[in-house]
């Protein structure tokens, strides 16, 4: 089975978080940019007209799709890398994944995931 993890982070975090996640194993993922707010609700800003609330927020989306053996390693490192303890870190979403199809070879299920020295890639080594 695989799964897919969709991760709303924040923007500052995102370097940080693709390093730990490349030095995991992860190599394939996407990044997209998106606007929100969570329990927070938005922010109020004071200027020199005064007072103003914004209310969605900007924030990045991380999509992984990963074997479920992966899945758990992956989230602690998003989870610990992006955490800075603070209200907005962000929410991850965890998904069931029905197939993977790689357009340019025709590969299915887990062949289409895998990458050069990823993650399940140095687990076979290490066997």
């Amino acid at each position: 089975m695989t799964k897919k993890i969709e991760a709303i982070i924040r923007e500052e975090k995102l370097e940080d978080v693709m390093k730990a996640l490349r030095d995991l194993g992860i190599m394939g993922l996407n990044v997209t940019e998106v606007r929100g707010h969570g329990r927070q609700g938005g922010v109020k800003l004071s200027g020199r007209v005064g007072t103003y609330q914004i209310d969605l927020l900007p924030k990045l989306q991380l999509n992984i799709v990963l074997s479920d053996h992966n899945v758990e390693k992956t989230l602690q490192t998003i989870r610990d890398v992006a955490c800075t303890g603070a209200t907005g870190d962000g929410i991850i979403f965890l998904y069931p994944v029905e197939d993977v199809i790689r357009i340019r070879t025709g590969e299915r299920g887990h062949d289409a995931l895998i990458y050069k020295d990823d993650i399940d890639e140095r687990r076979d080594k290490k066997k």
